[in-house]
């Protein structure tokens, strides 16, 4: 079953992109300075460990709790896989959308999935993952909010500490969805409220409007220099969301699109007059602008580039901790193309990353066998 998580407010990313397209590529940046004089107290060990990773999605939900194997756990950790970001749905833990008892068995649940995480040898970013209740309350209500996530991480971090803390992370909020300024006021006194709580953890944060890497610039580094500023890449968004799990989304529409984009390919011009002949109209315009955002031949870098300038300039850690293709409609090839793309930009950059996500819609599972796609585990990790 495909995650919610991705189903909320696509289109509001996808005319986000759109907008985004015509501002250009910003100046490519020197991979080799972004691993030199680091202006932050992040353990390289830590660093080592956020280096790969993958997303696991759905173990706390409502509908979908079923925690992975343990045999295709310790299949992917042998593989090299080092880190879990492990999505909390927030209105499941916080006091104003969950009774006593409800927050109280959802946080047992999570302490036990840290605790065998942790045996499989795994790092673990605790990712506080809002839904649309939350996500109106935070545009309503900003002192309610704000006060919600405190209270929030004080019952995370009870179990934090029952656990090493160089090796499980405080990710303070998932996406944010509300202006820059005042976000960045709210997570400067988050992070603050988490440090006393949590004064050995690293804590990973990231910009407003999806956190993408084009939003990181207007994210000022905290004074705290144990944390991590972490990125969401899914440009372009016609070809990682073709095949829309929801029927009335435009890129529903749009199927077989390759990448990298090109105008002059034989399939993009198929699908563009097959579109045309449907009357796809946004679907259309989605092609169209992945097909500009795609002409001057800079591959994922044209996206990636803001956030490795952000970094030449603060010298800060960045991880991208969500990527991935939906799987149904895309080429294979291409999928695997851009995968490789996404994880080479980010090593060349010393980012870490994590895959969206291990089995659902953009799994990196293969649906046949419920082990890891072999194919996918070479784009990610390279040849062995």
């Amino acid at each position: 079953m495909l995650s919610t998580k991705r189903s909320q407010g696509v289109p509001k990313a996808i005319r986000l992109a759109f907008a985004l397209v015509l501002l250009g590529s910003p100046l490519a940046s020197s991979p080799a300075s972004a691993c030199s004089q680091p202006a932050h107290n992040v353990p390289a060990s830590i660093i080592q460990a956020l280096s790969r990773g993958f997303n696991l999605d759905g173990w706390f939900n409502e509908k979908e709790s079923a925690p992975p194997s343990i045999e295709l756990l310790r299949e992917l950790r042998k593989a090299g896989m080092s880190h879990v970001r492990l999505p909390v749905p927030a209105e499941r833990v916080m006091p104003r959308f969950a009774s006593k008892m409800e927050r109280d068995e959802r946080l047992h649940e999570i302490d036990l999935a840290v605790s065998e995480l942790l045996s499989l040898g795994y790092h673990v970013s605790l990712d506080l993952h809002p839904g649309d209740q939350f996500n109106r309350l935070h545009q309503q209500d900003p002192e309610a909010s704000l006060q919600e996530m405190k209270d929030t991480w004080t019952g995370l971090a009870q179990i934090m500490r029952r656990h090493p803390a160089d090796r499980v992370f405080a990710e303070l909020l998932n996406e944010p969805d509300l202006d820059a300024d005042r976000w960045q006021k709210e997570v400067e006194e988050l992070a603050g409220v988490v440090r006393q709580l949590l004064p050995r953890t690293t804590i990973i944060v990231g910009p407003v409007n999806w956190q993408r890497a084009d939003s990181l610039p207007t994210l000022r580094p905290l004074n705290d220099l144990n944390v991590v500023y972490a990125i969401h890449m899914y440009d372009p968004m016609a070809f990682t969301h073709q095949g829309h799990w929801l029927p009335e989304e435009p890129l529903s529409s749009i199927r077989g699109l390759p990448y990298p984009v090109r105008a002059d390919d034989p399939r993009v011009q198929k699908l563009r007059r097959q579109l045309l002949d449907e009357q796809k109209t946004q679907a259309l315009a989605a092609l169209d602008q992945a097909i500009v955002a795609s002409a001057d031949a800079n591959g994922v870098a044209k996206w990636l580039e803001p956030a490795a300038a952000w970094q030449q300039r603060f010298s800060r850690p960045i991880i991208i901790n969500e990527f991935g293709v939906l799987k149904s409609q895309a080429p294979r090839e291409s999928r695997l193309r851009w995968l490789s793309a996404v994880v080479t930009y980010a090593n060349q950059h010393c980012w870490g990353w994590a895959h969206w996500e291990l089995a659902q819609g953009f799994g990196l599972v293969d649906d046949r066998t419920g082990r890891a796609d072999p194919g996918v585990m070479r784009a990610l990790l390279g040849p062995h």
